[in-house]
């Protein structure tokens, strides 16, 4: 019988339906777009300081665009983060319950984060449709304003699927031991004991 956990870390898998795959597979994209950001970001910070200190003529619309940037990486790493199930939360009470009731609870955050995230995403549709109906720009770098907020509805409505798609494993309380899982295995590495000492 295949076990469905991954073997370097001991993550479920969530039965690893074909839907559980794809969505799994395209995590990988969310992450390239925020290593990409974070060098442009980088690149744009670099030359505003140079062009600032150097030739005494700074780049106006750096921060700005920056700031955009800041805000679009916090809302795709939300996403991988929901995927991870590796949200803060308060769950000291919620793992001394006893299984059926563990499950319950965790049943009513699912529905919760599905039900808010889903609210969000769909006001954030409508203020992005305003944007773009407006055609609003912001202030320095003249850049459109449905371009910041979308970084909302994208964000949660992916964050929608990834609950979805796990949801069996948020509800099993699973998510959390693959967070424990993780550590275990990297964290019993003779590099990271080094670390420590």
């Amino acid at each position: 019988m295949n076990d469905p956990s991954d073997s370097k870390t001991g993550m479920a898998s969530d039965g690893g339906g074909p839907i559980y795959r794809a969505v799994s597979r395209f995590m990988a994209v969310p992450r390239f777009v925020i290593a990409a950001l974070i060098l442009i970001s980088i690149a744009i910070n670099f030359a505003n300081v140079i062009g600032r200190y150097v030739f005494f003529s700074p780049i106006i619309w750096a921060e700005e665009v920056m700031i955009f940037i800041m805000i679009w990486c916090v809302f795709i790493g939300a996403i991988l983060v929901t995927w991870e199930g590796r949200h803060l939360r308060m769950d000291l009470l919620a793992n001394s319950i006893p299984s059926p009731w563990r499950e319950i609870v965790n049943f009513i955050a699912a529905v919760g984060f599905l039900l808010v995230a889903g609210l969000v995403a769909s006001q954030s549709w409508l203020a992005v449709s305003l944007f773009a109906e407006l055609g609003q720009k912001s202030t320095t770098a003249g850049v459109p304003m449905l371009i910041p907020h979308s970084a909302l509805l994208i964000g949660f409505a992916l964050m929608v699927v990834c609950v979805a798609v796990r949801f069996r494993a948020y509800v099993s309380g699973s998510l959390a031991s693959e967070a424990e899982g993780v550590v275990r295995d990297y964290g019993s590495e003779p590099e990271a004991e080094d670390l420590l000492k």
